[in-house]
């Protein structure tokens, strides 16, 4: 028997199998530093229209996790697309770098300021462990195969930062958005500072409830609220607070009411035999089962308005406090009369501005009462929470004492409780310059995705009080002003003072401020005048990007096109940016914001090291590759919580392994083609491999769409399903027999090469934002000449193909039917191949004239040795129905004819060559005649 083998077309390519990510993708990000990809990016786009996506900075503390994998690749897919389609879409990653985290782990090594270093020594050591941090953090993202300015990223501790953001922080102060102001703020007793909004999650947390007598000092004056004869109030007489917070009384200064509510003057025993006290109508029941009072007589109702100003004793101090109205006040819980401390609530604080009241500042930074605290001096505010209780019900102010479970503000860093504590801080007010009102007009003009992303982020503005931004720390950029030390006056010459102090900042760094001497800039004025020493809040840092850097950088611009980040960035990032640029110059930062979930569990939960569910991207890129990692994030819905397992990246796998193979099998089957002068023309093309570029050319669409729109996971759906359905599941698996078996320069195999090169040239291109490193690898692999790189194109011009002369789909269908057939005859081991196989189609006219334009060349669509049409009414018992096409009717035989030992084709001609008695004519006429013509598959 002759070895045709050499007379095949065999696939050929150097594009291997196995992808061996963990070990090539290295090597590859190596190629990209040293050939300066991402320089060559810029020079290749530049003059070109514009994308900005700044980095939000991730903070420089610890290894990256699996939620910094997915943000750092979001963004790289969104640059990476938005290059394909044109633009220049540079990215400059950023870290920020000052604050309380980066102070905790450097205190932990060196010591606290003032004990064994130096402020100096001590922000240096921050510096250099912020430079630590930001170095590892850098390799890992740049392994992801994130393309940016990786050498010249930007820092919020760089000096020049440091310095804008004085500049800007003037530009705010001369637009009258500044104040200093006494009022509570939330204090985390551990960090010892302020907290911003940001800062603050809520937990679940268990606290002391107590409901506490108020008594009414002038029994006559509450009778005569009432519309009551003074000796109607025959009974001692109070007002009942409610509080989950004990540790405020001593700080009580007033009780409010609501205006709007129906209160009762009610007569009723309890243990200290007949009282007298104010409660809500409609409260009143639930209110007196929990004290355990019984016989209850309402004596008369009045509205919350006529009881302002009643005086009450304070339940345990030498001090009488006043009712007030707050429209805060409900009935949702408590006793509708709501404990007021100026100095321990933001409705409190508001209630002490609108009616005078004093605010008491007996707790220090940490958390502890002072020497003012009568019965508590010394002690920790929760601590002293069953003592003040103890104390109550001593003086028998005490009504009711329960454990009370409820959501809590909690310090994100550090997991524990923090308070509302009264301090002199710096704000920025959210109405006196009209930010908050321009701040929720320009949030109607940015394109939200998701779409719920406004109405989250509105919300948060409208309802936000004003911004606390500086912290009593040592670590960040100063507050660089100067009071007078009588009047408490900012310098006059405020805005020239603080650019003088950029001035040495942008030099000396934030070091120049702290270490100044005032008569340097003040002169003969220093000593009326003393330095604030607080820094600014962290996410002012952060927020201050549109001006620290857009403004810039020679390759930004303000406003961006797009802010990317986590969903709870609406509270921080997204809304710190916002509200900054608002303020210094009346416009959003951002054209556009994408919010990204949180990464769970394949159950659902969130990632924890005690739980064990804890996947870390490096343990992926150094086992599975980092493409791998990159098109779970491609294949995720971030619009939610996005699931990770070990599982799950073993399936994404799959399925990268399912492209992979198929790009293979593209590159194989173009061995020996070069697209300059082998390529057909579209017109020329054979029918199949006209609809196969059709196909591509919609994908396409449908892929630059999905990218536009950042619809990452239909773009995977899609060219998945592409690859399995379309190409591996019907056109490639067509081509093999005209691949491997028509002539090498055939005009039917040149066609289909054309066609396998258009597709390839496309698809790279489809997946290079998101397999970027396989991308390259493939892109290396293309026939013809090409540029350095897969990321220095945009998208590829598919070729347009005239209307099809087949309807593909219908024989898609037909072919499905009788692939049906064949199974089950494999299955009896009455055939192997489907080329073991003869069909007979019984068809519907309509389906038959479908059909019948293929002539002989349906059995190379279906796969068999022979197909042939006949008329559906003609069609024996044999015959099986069509499940999903209509108006079909199969039968499959095996053939009786023998095997071509080249094609596998089991033909009648077999044999009747004498030169060549194994193989068919078809196959003769390929191996030393002219060879066969194709029209349509």
């Amino acid at each position: 028997m002759t070895d045709y083998k050499s007379t095949l077309n065999l696939p050929k390519t150097d594009f291997p199998m196995r992808g061996n990510l963990a070990k090539r993708e290295p090597d590859m990000l190596r190629e990209w530093e040293d050939s300066g990809l991402y320089q060559k990016i810029r020079e290749r786009f530049r003059g070109r229209p514009k994308f900005i996506l700044p980095d939000g900075p991730p903070y420089a503390n610890g290894d990256i996790h699996i939620g910094h994998a997915v943000n750092k690749i979001l963004k790289d897919m969104v640059v990476k697309s938005r290059t394909l389609e044109g633009f220049d879409a540079p990215y400059v990653p950023g870290w920020d770098c000052h604050g309380l985290p980066i102070e905790l782990k450097v205190e932990a090594k060196v010591g606290k300021v003032g004990d064994k270093v130096d402020a100096r020594d001590f922000r240096q050591a921050c510096r250099d462990y912020a430079h630590e941090q930001i170095d590892r953090q850098r390799t890992d993202f740049k392994r992801l195969g994130v393309l940016g300015d990786w050498d010249r990223p930007y820092l919020t501790m760089n000096p020049q930062y440091e310095a804008d953001q004085l500049r800007a922080f003037g530009k705010m102060i001369e637009r009258g958005h500044l104040y200093k102001g006494y009022k509570p703020v939330h204090w985390c007793m551990d960090c010892r500072s302020a907290m911003a909004e940001a800062e603050v999650e809520y937990q679940e947390h268990t606290s002391p409830a107590v409901d506490v007598r108020f008594p009414v000092t002038d029994k006559a004056e509450l009778a005569k609220r009432f519309g009551l004869a003074a000796e109607a109030v025959d009974a001692p007489a109070f007002l009942p607070i409610w509080t989950t917070t004990p540790w405020t009384i001593p700080a009580n200064r007033a009780v409010a009411l609501s205006p709007k509510l129906e209160y009762g003057l009610y007569a009723a025993t309890g243990p200290n035999g007949r009282e007298i006290t104010v409660l809500p109508v409609e409260m009143v029941d639930t209110v007196l089962e929990r004290w355990g009072f019984g016989g209850a007589e309402r004596l008369a109702v009045a509205a919350g308005s006529e009881l302002l100003r009643l005086s009450l004793q304070h339940p345990y101090l030498d001090r009488q406090v006043p009712v007030v109205l707050g429209d805060h006040v409900t009935t949702e819980s408590g006793t509708g009369a709501v404990h007021t401390a100026p100095g321990h609530g933001q409705e409190d604080y508001l209630m002490g501005l609108e009616y005078d009241l004093p605010m008491d500042h007996q707790v220090n930074e940490n958390g502890v009462f002072t020497d003012e605290a009568e019965h508590i001096a010394g002690e920790h505010v929760f601590k002293a929470n069953p003592k003040l209780v103890a104390l109550l019900e001593e003086r028998g102010m005490l009504l009711h004492h329960e454990k009370y479970q409820h959501s809590y503000p909690h310090c994100w860093r550090h997991k524990t409780p923090v308070i509302f504590r009264g301090t002199p801080q710096w704000f920025v007010s959210m109405d006196r310059g009209g930010m908050r009102q321009a701040a929720l007009d320009e949030i109607g003009k940015v394109k939200f995705t998701p779409d719920w992303g406004e109405g989250r982020i509105r919300a948060m503005v409208e309802n936000r009080p004003d911004w606390c931004i500086s912290r009593q720390r040592s670590w960040g950029v100063p507050i660089a002003l100067f009071l007078h030390r009588e009047t408490g006056e900012l310098h006059p010459k405020t805005p020239e003072l603080l650019e003088a102090v950029a001035k040495r900042v942008e030099k000396e760094s934030i070091d120049a401020w702290f270490e100044l001497d005032p008569a340097e800039l003040l002169g003969d004025e220093a000593d009326n005048y003393e330095k604030v020493t607080d820094i600014l809040d962290v996410w002012f840092d952060s927020g201050m990007v549109h001006f620290c850097v857009l403004d810039r950088h020679e390759d930004l611009q303000v406003p961006a096109d797009l802010f990317l980040e986590g969903s709870d960035q609406h509270r921080g990032w997204f809304q710190s940016s916002l509200l900054t640029s608002v303020a210094i110059r009346d416009t959003a930062p951002y054209k556009g914001v994408l919010t990204h979930g949180f990464t769970v569990d394949e159950k659902g939960r969130k990632m924890s090291k005690s739980m064990g569910n804890v996947v870390a991207p490096q343990k992926v890129f150094n086992q599975m590759g980092a493409d791998v990692l990159r098109l779970w994030v491609a294949a995720s819905d971030y619009r939610g919580e996005i699931a990770v397992s070990d599982q799950i990246l073993k399936r994404v796998a799959d399925s990268y392994r399912r492209m992979r193979n198929t790009l293979r099998f593209l590159l194989a089957n173009m061995a020996g083609f070069d697209p300059a002068k082998d390529a057909v023309e579209p017109s020329q093309m054979l029918a199949l491999d006209r609809w196969a570029v059709a196909r591509a050319a919609a994908l396409q669409e449908e892929v630059r769409g999905a990218y536009d729109r950042y619809e990452f996971h239909h773009i995977y759906q899609r060219v998945h399903n592409f690859c399995v359905n379309d190409m591996g599941g019907f056109y490639l698996d067509v081509i093999k027999d005209r691949q491997y078996t028509t002539q090498a320069d055939s005009h039917a195999r040149r066609s289909c090469q054309t066609a396998l090169y258009h597709i390839a040239e496309a698809m790279v291109r489809w997946l290079a934002p998101i397999l970027s490193f396989t991308s390259e690898e493939i892109w290396r692999h293309l026939p013809g000449e090409h540029p350095d790189s897969v990321f220095l194109e945009t998208w590829y011009e598919l070729p347009t193909v005239k209307a099809e002369d087949v309807d593909w789909e219908a024989v898609i269908a037909v072919r499905d039917e009788v692939k049906r057939v064949l199974e089950r005859l494999r299955n009896e081991e009455k055939i192997g191949a489907s080329l073991d196989a003869d069909v007979t189609l019984f068809c519907e006219r309509s389906l038959k004239d479908k059909l019948d334009v293929l002539g002989d060349e349906l059995r190379f669509a279906l796969i068999t040795s022979d197909a042939r049409t006949a008329a559906a009414d003609g069609r024996p018992d044999a015959a099986e129905a069509g499940q999903e096409a209509k108006g079909l009717w199969i039968l499959a035989e095996r053939s009786e004819h023998e095997k071509c030992v080249r094609c596998w084709h089991r033909r009648a001609d077999v044999g009747d060559n004498a030169e060549h008695p194994d193989i068919c004519g078809r196959c003769v006429s390929n191996v030393e005649g002219d060879g066969e013509v194709r029209r349509f598959a």
